[in-house]
């Protein structure tokens, strides 16, 4: 659920006197009450004080290129910026938004002072899109278009003080259980019982009109539209239209009203920059009306377009399997019985509760509308998104099973913004069917001695009303002089929270979370001796790996454990590869997050990408995370396999690679380890490619990533390891064999050999170890050659070579011998020559 900010203090006063309530602040106060913040979102320009109204004085053609324009613009400053501009629809005597030398575009760009084909440029003429206003890029936005006293705005203006394009925008995780906040006016009445902030009275009573709208007779009010029902479950009818609907089919209220005289335009740019920074994309007035009254209300609506309703009749019914029809994105849909569908007289027109049809769509022909405002089943409608995908912002919330009476709320705002934005009147009266009844709140009894034994602590019985009535619960106090902790409060629960509270415990939840919780002082549980957790030896091993890397300069990443399905393919990786089987998710948020990720590999690319994109050059990541394949689990009974491993990318070749996974093992204490060419993965690069053996068995892979798979991922030469760690960490030992530092000096000499290209350096090292006998204490390879002075298909090896005896000084002959001995050996088993 995002919430704009601006929009948020028109609900609720967070200015606070003299210490107004940031967005930091608010999530602060509602992560503890249980509304949590996902996200903190700066939307629209990041400099918005740089964004100012201009006037266009002159717009002449560029001497140099033919799509470009040369413009003279009012800043409001001593002297006109000159702005060369693309825009087809910039022309002399505009008031446009510009962004001035400095500004910081969405998507981090900073307006600099350019020459675009020999002419200076000292800004940029801004579109919809640039601002965060709308989607609209095909042009300059011309605020006169939109604004009808955009004349009288002097240039230099801000564009904020006509526009609210830039906004802070929480965006915060609703739990199942709490449909009322995903609402505009839900989540304003969380902050104001969370702070003691002053809401303001809702938007669908006349109190929270405009003062303009509040004696307005076509604007109704909620008694309006509670009082327009015809108490016949058969059906009502206004001007012509008829709507019946079935009964046990999970419709609980329907209810619609006809708008005549809507012409279909563009929505005004507060509505186009208010629905931006919620999330939705401006498409229309009368769409975006719907969309901007559910997001306010909680409460989902669809527009008809009344003269596409055939034979002016709307029947709320059951579908039969094997029906078709075509939903709004153009797709035909096949409905299945327990679906519920809207039909008319020509068959479904809409996929009840979660998508309209294209059938009657609004479009821009249309003078007619009529606004269906409805409360489903949940389950019903859960089920019905999740078997066609279809998760819209509509079908979210009706899956929740939202309170009758919030239809009234949308009609009654939706209709004001009708007459308002639209010039629509609303003809007749209100359509209100279904199997609803219009109860009287329920009432709850909640004792004080009983709060007082669950939290453990007093309180009041006027701290009691006072939070709950913040919530919009009603309370009565029966017995208002009864002794403290003796008494009671009758407690009428509102519309929109009685899925949620339907028991006294429930109440003393509320009481809680938000007076309670919050006040706790922090403390430490009581203990005759203290204890500390200690990490498992599997823990630690993990930990020394993660610190290693980040020693050798890798940032750790986090990546999704879902990626799309066809990542694989990208990888190169054929079907019946076992990195390939990736497990399908029955419920997956996306098409992008389909599946499960059957290598880490991909989230490293993915990560990579991104932060390539955005200016970062030089990337060196890893991740520690679980990959999952679609495959049984000999440990897990029928569950996918899954295990846990590591993987690291960098900008490097695969030597970079190598030493990364060579420093891990050195850290596990792990000698016994190798690694063997291979040329047959896909993702790697033949040649520059190993799998990585402990113990003689396969843990992992390393090499610089195929040039087809970097391209996908529009990335340079990368390298990458990975290793599998619920294989490698019990193989890490606890014990730590001690070896004294010999007293006696060692002795050391470098050798450069020239061998084939085919000859592994590991090879090389193998055979230098066992000529070496029980002298040799170390050998490394430090440094490969190709080039001058070495044969086309050879490679150069520099080895470092340690020798030492742990009773003597060894001797000139020993060394000598023990290095003749290694060269010999070379050359038998490698066909290695000494380099010069």
């Amino acid at each position: 659920m995002r919430v704009p900010l601006s929009w948020l203090a028109e609900l609720v006063d967070i200015s606070g006197g003299t210490a107004p309530l940031d967005a930091a602040e608010i999530a602060a106060r509602l992560n503890i009450t249980g509304t949590e913040l996902d996200h903190l979102i700066a939307h629209g320009v990041e400099t918005p004080d740089t964004i100012v109204v201009g006037r266009v004085l002159s717009a002449e053609q560029h001497p140099d290129a033919d799509r470009l324009r040369v413009c003279r613009v009012d800043v409001g400053v001593d002297e006109p910026a000159q702005i060369v501009c693309g825009a087809p629809n910039v022309a002399a005597d505009q008031v446009v938004a510009v962004a001035l030398v400095g500004t910081v575009m969405p998507g981090g760009m900073k307006i600099k002072k350019a020459k675009l084909r020999g002419q200076a440029s000292h800004g940029m003429i801004c579109s919809a899109r640039e601002l965060g206003i709308g989607d609209g890029h095909e042009g300059i936005l011309a605020l006169d278009e939109h604004l009808p006293d955009a004349r009288e705005i002097a240039p230099g203006t801000p564009l904020s003080d006509v526009i609210p394009h830039a906004d802070d925008v929480l965006e915060f995780e609703i739990t199942p259980n709490r449909p009322d906040c995903l609402g505009m006016y839900g989540i304003a009445r969380e902050v104001a019982a969370a702070t003691g902030a002053t809401l303001r009275p809702a938007p669908w009573t006349r109190e929270g009109a405009l003062p303009d709208e509040r004696d307005a007779e076509n604007v109704g009010d909620v008694e309006a539209v509670e009082n327009a029902g015809d108490p016949d479950p058969a059906g009502t009818a206004i001007d012509g239209f008829h709507v019946t609907v079935d009964g046990g089919i999970g419709c609980r209220r329907f209810t619609a009203r006809l708008f005549e005289g809507v012409s279909v335009a563009p929505s005004p740019l507060w509505l186009q920059a208010r629905l931006s920074a919620a999330g939705y994309r401006p498409i229309n007035n009368v769409v975006d009306i719907t969309n901007y009254v559910m997001h306010l209300t909680g409460q989902p609506l669809h527009a008809f377009d009344a003269d596409r309703i055939a034979g002016g009749t709307l029947h709320v019914r059951a579908a039969r399997d094997g029906e078709t029809f075509t939903t709004l994105d153009d797709q035909q849909r096949t409905l299945t019985a327990g679906d519920i569908v809207i039909d008319d007289a020509e068959g479904p027109t809409s996929l009840a509760g979660v998508m309209g049809g294209q059938r009657s769509e609004v479009s821009a022909s249309t003078t007619r509308v009529l606004l269906e405002v409805a409360s489903w089943d949940g389950p019903t409608i859960h089920k019905t998104a999740q078997r066609y995908g279809l998760f819209s912002e509509a079908a979210g919330r009706n899956a929740k099973g939202l309170a009758p009476e919030q239809t009234a709320w949308a009609q009654v705002v939706a209709t004001r913004l009708m007459h308002e934005v639209v010039g629509a009147e609303q003809t007749g009266g209100t359509i209100d069917v279904g199997a609803w009844a219009h109860d009287a709140a329920e009432t709850l009894e909640l004792r004080e001695a009983r709060v007082e034994r669950l939290l453990g602590t007093p309180v009041s019985r006027a701290r009691q009303t006072e939070l709950l009535e913040a919530l919009g619960f009603g309370v009565v106090d029966p017995a208002p002089s009864a002794a403290p902790g003796q008494g009671r409060l009758d407690v009428a629960v509102p519309a929109e929270r009685r899925a949620d509270v339907s028991r006294e415990i429930d109440l003393i939840e509320e009481i809680a979370r938000l007076g309670v919780v919050a006040d706790l002082e922090p403390t430490l549980p009581a203990r005759r001796r203290l204890t500390a957790a200690r990490l498992t030896p599997r823990q630690k091993s993990r930990r020394r790996v993660e610190d290693v890397l980040v020693g050798r300069g890798l940032q750790e990443v986090a990546g999704w454990s879902f990626t799309d399905a066809g990542a694989a393919g990208r990888l190169g990786l054929a079907a019946d590869d076992p990195r390939a089987a990736a497990v399908r998710l029955d419920n997956p948020l996306s098409e992008d997050q389909a599946v499960l990720r059957p290598t880490i590999v991909i989230s490293l690319l993915d990560i990579a990408r991104h932060n390539r994109t955005r200016g970062l050059d030089d990337v060196r990541i890893f991740e520690t995370g679980t990959v999952f394949r679609d495959a049984p689990d000999p440990t897990r009974g029928d569950m996918p396999f899954e295990h846990l491993a590591v993987a690291g990318l960098v900008q490097d070749d695969v030597f970079a690679a190598k030493g990364l996974v060579e420093a891990q093992f050195r850290a596990l204490r792990i000698d016994d380890w190798s690694v063997e060419a291979v040329s047959d993965v896909a993702f790697l690069h033949p040649g520059r490619a190993a799998r990585i053996v402990v113990g003689g068995t396969t843990l992992g892979l390393l090499g610089e990533v195929h040039p087809r798979v970097a391209d996908e991922w529009d990335l340079p030469q990368i390298a990458v390891f990975l290793i599998d760690l619920d294989q490698l960490l019990p193989k890490v030992t606890e014990d730590v064999d001690f070896r004294p530092v010999g007293q006696f000096p060692d002795a050391r000499f470098d050798l450069a050999v020239v061998v084939a290209d085919e000859v592994t350096s590991a090879r090389v090292v193998e055979t230098v170890r066992a000529a070496g006998g029980t002298l040799l204490e170390d050998v490394r390879v430090f440094d490969a050659y190709r080039g001058k002075g070495v044969e086309d298909g050879h490679v150069s090896l520099a080895l470092h070579v340690r020798l030492r005896a742990a009773d003597r000084t060894l001797t000139d002959e020993e060394i000598g011998g023990t290095r003749d001995t290694i060269v010999a050996a070379l050359a038998e088993h490698v066909n290695g020559v000494l380099r010069g």
